[in-house]
């Protein structure tokens, strides 16, 4: 049910989007158009990709609260942050054919004979 919502509520993003790009804006952006008035006149008359587009948002906050839900259902009960502190359960090795962990003194850099000598390759 959760991947049905995901994916209905990625229809609408797409179709918002698309929807609002379709329509006349006063500044002449992205729109079909200028604005034929003044940017301070009254409020005209809801055209139908108006109506639309409230029609998609308004179903866009509701699968966005749907999928906020079925989050919260799916949730631990734990933070993140709760389960930093704890361990990681670690795996002996098999005894026999098992990984093999390297040598932890084989990851590490070679000691440095001055202190204040940059890292250079050297041609010896």
């Amino acid at each position: 049910m959760q991947n049905v919502v995901l994916i209905v509520h990625l229809l609408l993003a797409l179709s918002l989007i698309g929807v609002v790009l379709m329509q006349r804006s006063e500044g002449g952006g992205l729109g079909m158009g200028g604005g034929g008035g003044n940017a301070m006149s009254g409020r005209g008359a809801a055209t139908a990709l108006g109506k639309v587009t409230w029609a998609l948002a308004i179903a866009f906050i509701a699968t966005s609260l749907t999928l906020t839900i079925f989050a919260a259902e799916n949730a631990t009960g734990t933070s993140v942050l709760d389960r930093l502190g704890e361990e990681a359960d670690v795996e002996a090795p098999a005894e026999e054919g098992g990984p093999v962990l390297p040598d932890a003194e084989g990851l590490l850099p070679p000691p440095q004979e001055d202190a204040d000598a940059p890292l250079v390759p050297r041609a010896e």
